[in-house]
C-alpha cells in the first residue's frame, strides 16, 4: 500500500532541455509626476508614448538575466503629466538548448513572462501618483525578435552581371 503523499519517482534526464525562472524583480524604477495629478482636463486624455527594450545576460553558465525596459511618457498637450521608467528583470535557469533556441528564449519567451510583472507594477504606479491606471499592451515579443534579427543579418551583395 502506498502513502497518500507519497510522490512518484521521477528519473528527469539531466540533458533535457529546461527553461525555469528563478527569481522575479524590479532592477529600476522611476516615476515623475512634475504637477501631481493637478493638471486640466480640459485637454482629454493623455497621449501616451512607450517604448520597450529588452536585454539579457548570461550571469553564469546556466543562468540568465533577461530586463525588460519600460520607458514611458503621458503628455496632456504640451505639459508632462507622468514619466515612467522601469527595469523589470528576472533571472532564468536555462540548460540544454541550441542557441537558436535559447536566443528565443532570451528575446521572446523570458519577455512575455515579464511583461505581466511590468504591467501590475505600471498600473500601480500610475495609479498611486494619482492617476487613472495605464495598462501596458499586448507586446508582440516574435516580431521585434524578428525585425531584431533581420538587422543584424549583413545586406547581400548585389549581383553582378
Amino acid at each position: 500500500m502506498t502513502e497518500p503523499n507519497a510522490q512518484p519517482q521521477t528519473t528527469q534526464d539531466p540533458n533535457a532541455p529546461l527553461v525555469n525562472p528563478q527569481a522575479v524583480y524590479i532592477k529600476d524604477c522611476s516615476f515623475e509626476a512634475p504637477s501631481g495629478p493637478f493638471l486640466s482636463q480640459a485637454d482629454g486624455a493623455p497621449t501616451v508614448n512607450l517604448n520597450l527594450g529588452t536585454r539579457a545576460t548570461a550571469l553564469s553558465q546556466d543562468l540568465h538575466e533577461v530586463v525588460l525596459q519600460v520607458n514611458l511618457e503621458a503628455k496632456l498637450g504640451d505639459k508632462v503629466a507622468w514619466l515612467l521608467e522601469l527595469q523589470q528583470a528576472g533571472a532564468f535557469t536555462i540548460r540544454n538548448l541550441p542557441a537558436n533556441d535559447l536566443a528565443n528564449v532570451l528575446s521572446i519567451a523570458a519577455p512575455n513572462y515579464l511583461l505581466s510583472f511590468a504591467r501590475s507594477t505600471v498600473a500601480e504606479l500610475v495609479t498611486k501618483g494619482g492617476f487613472p491606471p495605464f495598462l501596458l499592451p499586448l507586446v508582440t515579443f516574435e516580431g521585434l525578435h524578428a525585425r531584431a534579427a533581420q538587422s543584424q543579418q549583413p545586406n547581400p551583395s548585389p549581383a553582378v552581371n
